[in-house]
């Protein structure tokens, strides 16, 4: 069956060859556990070569050669690879790979979001981060949208030497601009459920009326996009506002990357908060969405976070 395998590989990427006009350099098969390891076998084609640097896609062969065995002939299947890289191209993510060694081109797009430091800790070797309790803080630069989903890649110490930038400098600005590309809103429950466009509250604005819950039920704060949506209380001011608007303290429970719930930190137990994140983690949240099973606490007074 190996063998099966191996002959669809090498028969795509010949097929691609031909159907790119690539040089035999250009399209190659790696499997999984060939160094670097990665998390499948998959054939690379560049798409792309610059003084600095190659554009290459990659292509999950496994899962290609299981729609093959289910029926899905080799030219349709070259065909779709066709057409999704002309989408990946015209996705202006490839373009934008030319600007990597220009701060003033990307600055506007680097941003942070939150990763679990335990779990990721291989591929943060290299990244830039800045780490409270078991959360890493994580610089990444957002490419562009491909099929409706951002791209994104974190960005390494070697690249910020090449920009002749400060780390601290450059991870204080990608901050602020995490804040106005997704700015934090509050999430009422019962207008998520009925109102399809709800975007949540906007509790940073000094002149609205927003009223936090203060009791045990708690506040779901996340981004307009309510996607790693988490960072929000790590942003810009936000911890502040938040801690005048209850009146005190308060504790965090990240129930996944997306969101986190903000209780008002004399209102409920430390104790309570943890079991329910426990089996809300291990019920409801997937496992490429787990930050933390830690119950972090702002204090208002010092401005210091702190988890146990």
């Amino acid at each position: 069956m190996e063998k099966e395998y191996e002959a669809f590989a090498e028969e795509l990427r010949q097929d691609l060859l031909r159907a790119t006009g690539y040089e035999e350099s250009r399209i190659y098969f790696k499997k999984k556990e060939d160094y670097p390891q990665t998390s499948g076998d998959r054939i690379f084609v560049e798409c792309g070569i610059g003084e600095k640097s190659r554009e290459v896609c990659g292509l999950y062969v496994r899962e290609l050669y299981e729609n093959y065995l289910d029926g899905e002939t080799m030219p349709e299947i070259v065909r779709r690879t066709m057409a999704e890289l002309d989408r990946m191209k015209r996705s202006g993510i490839l373009e934008k790979a030319h600007d990597l060694d220009d701060y003033e081109k990307i600055k506007g797009d680097l941003f942070i979001r939150l990763l679990n430091f335990d779990r990721n800790q291989q591929e943060l070797r290299n990244a830039i981060y800045r780490r409270i309790g078991d959360i890493a803080l994580v610089l990444y630069m957002r490419m562009g949208n491909f099929d409706g989903i951002m791209s994104s890649f974190k960005i390494h110490y070697d690249m910020v030497e090449r920009w002749n930038m400060d780390s601290e400098e450059v991870f204080g600005k990608a901050l602020l601009n995490t804040y106005f590309m997704t700015p934090p809103r509050i999430f009422r429950w019962e207008r998520m459920v009925f109102e399809p466009d709800y975007n949540g509250e906007n509790f940073m604005n000094l002149l609205s009326d927003f009223i936090l819950r203060k009791d045990a039920g708690g506040n779901c704060l996340s981004t307009t996009e309510r996607t790693n949506g988490a960072v929000a209380v790590f942003l810009p001011g936000v911890a502040e506002r938040l801690g005048k608007l209850l009146g005190s303290g308060f504790y965090m429970v990240f129930t996944s990357i997306h969101e986190v719930m903000i209780h008002r930190d004399n209102a409920v137990e430390v104790d309570e908060l943890r079991k329910v994140l426990k089996e809300t983690v291990d019920e409801a949240t997937p496992e490429e969405d787990f930050l933390s099973y830690y119950i972090y606490h702002y204090n208002r007074e010092n401005g210091e976070f702190t988890w146990e």
